[in-house]
């Protein structure tokens, strides 16, 4: 499906429409994102790295802030969800970490 501008959008029923277009495409990433960190936790026992690697997240933090200036994307905001998010996928890889200690 093609997005239009939301200035060319006349009715709610399609912008609607264009709102759950772009809520499957940003599952669909976030999906992907998580198969990497999933992949994260497969190779940081091997090079010696913990799950928190906290200039690592503060590195992300300040990427996804300035992208959203450049976006028009509200930058609090984007921050507050990606501190969220990545602290989730941390507590994704700790639990993976921890794991791979047992066996």
């Amino acid at each position: 499906m093609m997005l239009k501008s939301p200035k060319e959008i006349g009715t709610m029923a399609e912008l609607r429409g264009q709102i759950d277009e772009l809520d499957r495409r940003l599952v669909d990433l976030l999906s992907v994102r998580q198969a990497h960190i999933d992949r994260a936790a497969e190779i940081k026992p091997g090079e010696g790295l913990p799950a928190r690697i906290e200039a690592r997240v503060l590195d992300v933090l300040d990427k996804v802030e300035a992208r959203a200036r450049l976006s028009g994307f509200d930058p609090v905001l984007a921050r507050q969800m990606w501190a969220l998010m990545i602290e989730e996928m941390i507590a994704r890889e700790e639990r993976v970490l921890g794991r791979e200690t047992k066996e």
